[in-house]
């Protein structure tokens, strides 16, 4: 028991800064997911920078994490650049790429009435930025030979159809292959490329669509409240972005080490099983 005990002494000590001197930069950092994952990255050790373009939220969050902030339009391949440049000139490297920033598209158009200038703005954004934030931390990451691991935030409608608009959906499941085809040649560099999937988290994107699609004015707390009983196999656990973060702390840590080319959806089990079947598993009446 005591060896036990002191074993379990001795796995707390080496997991209470998980990511220890390591370098991250988050696109979308300044506020919901992109801002509470910047949080628990530099609770657990990380230097932090945070590219966005809320400059005072996004100055304001790096201040209170001892991280650097750096305006960061994703959609302008040369302002990514800059961000991981950034990172690499006041630490030496980037060990994680956390692509998170995004953005919706709430308009809602049947196909047939598409609007392709916003299906251009939405994939410039979520698609295009997300191929910038892999192109240039594999660089920098090849460079200093000590591998990374780059995440990107997708969604469960990468997964199933009918949960967001068409551009938003393209985008989204357009990089969830962008990242798979990216493990394939980046592995030999010991750098992991992995997918955070979200679903009813109740981000700022999502309460903005919400109350577009079902012009209905919803809190947070309410609308994890409605997912927890109604699109969750975890009945009463609704989500929060903390789930996100969580997340991608494993993802972005040595844990994960043998992670790569995955999909990790953060949806209570929503997009994999049907929970109107679990009356197969209750005790009759």
């Amino acid at each position: 028991m005591e060896a036990q005990m002191t074993l379990n002494t001795e796995t707390q000590k080496s997991s209470a800064k998980r990511l220890e001197e390591k370098v991250a930069v988050i696109t979308g950092g300044a506020r919901g997911i992109g801002a509470a994952t910047a949080k628990l990255f530099a609770e657990n050790g990380a230097h932090v920078v945070i590219a966005d373009v809320l400059d005072d939220l996004g100055a304001s969050v790096a201040e209170s994490i001892g991280g650097r902030y750096i305006h960061c339009d994703v959609s302008k391949e040369s302002d990514v650049e800059s961000a991981i440049n950034l990172a690499v000139s006041w630490k030496g490297h980037i060990d994680i790429m956390f692509n998170n920033a995004g953005i919706p598209d709430n308009e809602g158009r049947s196909i047939s009435t598409l609007d392709m200038n916003r299906v251009n703005r939405v994939l410039s954004i979520n698609l295009y930025g997300t191929i910038h934030g892999i192109k240039h931390a594999a660089r920098a990451m090849i460079k200093a030979q000590k591998g990374g691991s780059i995440i990107c935030t997708s969604s469960a409608a990468a997964t199933m159809g009918g949960f967001a608009s068409h551009s938003y959906t393209m985008s989204k499941a357009a990089m969830a292959g962008v990242m798979r085809s990216a493990a394939c040649e980046l592995g030999v560099h010991l750098i992991r490329v992995n997918c955070i999937s979200p679903h009813g988290v109740p981000s700022e994107m999502l309460i903005s669509a919400y109350r577009t699609f079902n012009k209905v004015d919803i809190t947070p707390e309410k609308l994890s409240e409605y997912i927890g009983n109604k699109a969750s196999l975890l009945k009463g656990r609704g989500a929060a972005i903390e789930d996100v973060a969580h997340a991608a702390l494993f993802l972005a840590s040595d844990e994960s080490g043998f992670i790569t080319g995955h999909n990790l959806s953060v949806d209570g089990g929503y997009t994999s099983s049907n929970s109107s079947m679990s009356f197969i598993y209750q005790d009759p009446k």
